[in-house]
């Protein structure tokens, strides 16, 4: 998916200090040159002069690239000192030499650690208790040497604890080798099997793996089962999904009973299974898709467990002996509920965990699988984010979870569901002076102009005084369900510091207030997520928490589209925009089949071969909706080797912006031509990217230390 979520006026008296820097005079734009190109389809014709910059090799695209490059380093040379004054700030409250807390599994307690001045962590486990000797899977900053860019992802061990499977990225266009190695020995196998998505499964000998490769739009097409030692050029396929609206991808059960191939779009499911123990055997389906049908499934002793919206918009759990998974055969466990969004389980031996949303927050239930008795855990804040986490053991009572606010760093728990007492374990610690009872985490509701009310969660430094003149950042993503969860960031420290309100508008889209939420934000709805944001700033300024001098709008990928929208419909609401990695170029992308993931996301914006989806998502599209007006400042950001959203995308978004808008407000283009959709693959080096977006917008409001 086009996902990925970035997280990043009057200057409060005797806090900060000004420093006068002037801009480069005299310094011109790139402009790039218009190629009229016709496209036509539903009897419209659209003219779009910069279509030529979609050719990733052509020496004057990459020419137009390090213009733009260049021309963002010149009009944000004045703001160099601070940006490296944020950057230190931000890498400054990390603690560089640090541990994630240990989870047990198969006898190993597994946990990943980072030493000082480490970009890459370091994977490792220990045999039977934590006392025993550290056993190193990965250094990856040993493996990351001579790389621009190097993402591990997928570690996967074999059941009998000796063998290691994990996937490789060096370009950052998510196309991972899959790599094997014997945790005895230390030797790195021969094998290497490319094109993969990274992740694999072993069966229960110890000797076949199965995993998922891409087709040339990087769509997960097919399943494929290795056998180690041989040569992967003659690996079977198991699985290929022929549908291109659908993706494929391959697990294992909890219970290592059952490897599991799963099939998917937006807005359905389909699943496979076979015993681990025999990996000669057939794969059944467990049952068939059907359109608006979304499912998965978790085994259980003799049973499986099914979390499914058949007949439920919300979801409801069901189960189903192993025997008899088709034709809807189930039986129900929870039922389904207007007002509460029933979003996963986990499983042990003597308790049912089930994770769900209500209200916009997340709860989480626990039922005595024994006798039926059942509670929630508590928690104090207004909003937060609390989730289960590496519950690996089966036979246990103690379930592993996590929380987080926007005012309390991640916080990882023990809980002992027999007893109902909870254990902190770690708690993220922010290096330097940092008390979160300096500040003050709300939740407000605005109103759209349909009477819904959209939820705003919101974090400032104590003391603020409302009176209209703070800056306020303002973020949402509102695409996919993906519901923007009030999680800590030690970042948001240096714009709290210096005055703002961080600010999340839950816009339809998202997925937080339910599968209605989420609904209400697609498609032919699609324009709610854009009303919604722009409410969301106006409640903001009507509460006296800001004014339009000092309010930013914040969002990346889909997010970057929702951005983009509101910047054609609402540009006076704004001081400035950051738009990362934004989809920006609609309905061009979405009639092209060529392009990554522009099948499966038909079920999310609609499929513009069809005239009613055409015409609507054309009266939004960002790039096809620029005009002469006056724009906000805008920082505009993508990678060259973008998977997810197309580096020429925004890239056209800018030329055209640069064309038409009738201000001189501050337009700047920064292209990473290393990376991809995420960015920098290093611990701290993507925070240079937090540290300029921080600093563009500081300096539109006259701060400058």
């Amino acid at each position: 998916m086009r996902k990925l979520t970035i997280f990043f006026s009057i200057i409060l008296i005797g806090l900060f200090v000004m420093q006068c820097s002037k801009k480069p005079a005299n310094v011109e734009a790139p402009v790039a040159e218009k190629k009229p190109h016709e496209m036509t389809i539903h009897d419209d014709t659209r003219i779009d002069n910069y279509f030529w910059m979609n050719e990733r090799e052509n020496e004057e695209v990459i020419a137009h690239l390090n213009a733009e490059n260049d021309y963002k380093t010149k009009m944000m040379k004045h703001t160099e000192k601070l940006q490296k004054k944020l950057y230190k700030e931000i890498v400054g409250r990390i603690k560089q030499d640090d541990e994630s807390v240990p989870y047990k599994d198969n006898d190993y307690y597994y946990y990943r650690r980072f030493e000082e001045g480490g970009e890459y962590p370091i994977y490792a486990r220990k045999q039977g208790n934590l006392d025993a000797d550290e056993e190193i899977l990965l250094n990856v900053n040993e493996m990351a040497k001579g790389y621009e860019f190097y993402n591990v992802n997928g570690l996967n061990v074999s059941i009998d604890n000796n063998l290691l499977a994990y996937g490789v990225d060096t370009v950052s266009r998510r196309k991972y080798t899959i790599h094997f190695k014997d945790l005895s020995s230390g030797k790195i196998f021969d094998e290497k099997i490319p094109n993969t998505t990274g992740g694999s499964v072993w069966a229960n000998d110890n000797k076949t793996v199965y995993y998922t490769v891409k087709d040339s739009t990087l769509r997960p097409h097919k399943i494929y089962k290795h056998i180690l030692g041989t040569d992967p050029a003659s690996d079977v396929e198991i699985y290929h999904e022929f549908d291109n609206t659908f993706g494929t991808f391959v697990y294992k059960s909890q219970s290592d009973k059952y490897i599991i191939i799963g099939s998917y779009s937006t807005l359905s499911t389909e699943y496979r299974y076979l015993d681990a123990d025999n990996p000669e055997g057939e794969f059944m389906v467990f049952n068939p898709r059907e359109d608006d049908h979304e499912y998965s499934i978790a085994h259980f002793e003799d049973k499986f467990y099914i979390v499914t919206n058949w007949k439920a918009k919300n979801f409801r759990l069901m189960e189903t002996p192993v025997t008899a998974t088709s034709d809807y055969n189930w039986t129900e466990v929870i039922a389904h509920r207007d007002d509460v969004l029933l979003e996963g389980i986990d499983i042990f031996k003597n308790y049912l965990v089930v994770s769900e949303r209500s209200n916009g927050l997340g709860q989480i239930r626990i039922i005595n699988q024994n006798d039926n008795s059942e509670h929630y855990l508590e928690f104090d804040e207004d909003a937060y984010l609390a989730y289960t986490s590496d519950n690996h053991e089966f036979n246990t009572d103690l379930l592993r979870f996590r929380y987080t606010s926007l005012t309390t760093p991640n916080t990882t728990y023990d809980y002992d569901m027999a007893t109902k007492e909870r254990e902190m374990l770690k708690q993220t610690e922010v290096v330097g002076k940092f008390d979160s009872n300096d500040y003050q985490s709300e939740r407000h509701f605005a109103t759209a102009d349909d009477g819904t009310k959209v939820p705003i969660s919101l974090v400032y430094k104590k003391g603020l005084v409302k009176d209209g003149t703070s800056p306020v950042l303002l973020y949402a993503y509102g695409s996919y369900g993906s519901s923007m969860e009030t999680y800590f960031g030690s970042h948001r420290l240096s714009l709290l510091n210096r005055g703002f309100v961080f600010a999340i508008a839950h816009v339809r889209g998202g997925e937080e207030m339910g599968r209605y939420w989420y609904e209400d934000g697609k498609l032919l709805k699609k324009k709610n997520t854009f009303t919604d944001f722009i409410d969301c700033a106006e409640y903001l300024i009507d509460e006296q928490f800001t004014n339009s001098d000092n309010l930013f709008a914040v969002g990346g990928s889909a997010g970057g589209l929702l951005v983009g929208a509101v910047a054609n419909m609402a540009p006076e609401l704004f001081k400035g925009i950051v738009a990362a990695v934004p989809f920006v170029d609609v309905v061009t992308t979405m009639l092209d089949d060529t392009i990554p993931l522009t099948t499966g996301e038909w079920d999310e914006w609609g499929n513009p071969n069809e005239k009613k989806y055409y015409d609507y998502m054309l009266s939004y599209s960002p790039y096809d909706n620029v005009i002469a007006q006056d724009y906000p400042a805008m920082l505009v950001t993508t990678g060259l080797h973008d998977s997810q959203v197309q580096y020429f995308e925004p890239a056209k978004w800018v030329a055209k912006l640069r064309e038409l808008k009738t201000d001189d407000n501050l337009l700047v283009f920064d292209i990473k031509m290393d990376f991809g959709h995420g960015g920098a693959s290093g611990r701290f080096e993507r925070y240079k990217e937090i540290a300029l977006e921080y600093a563009f917008m500081l300096d539109q409001i006259g701060i400058r230390k």
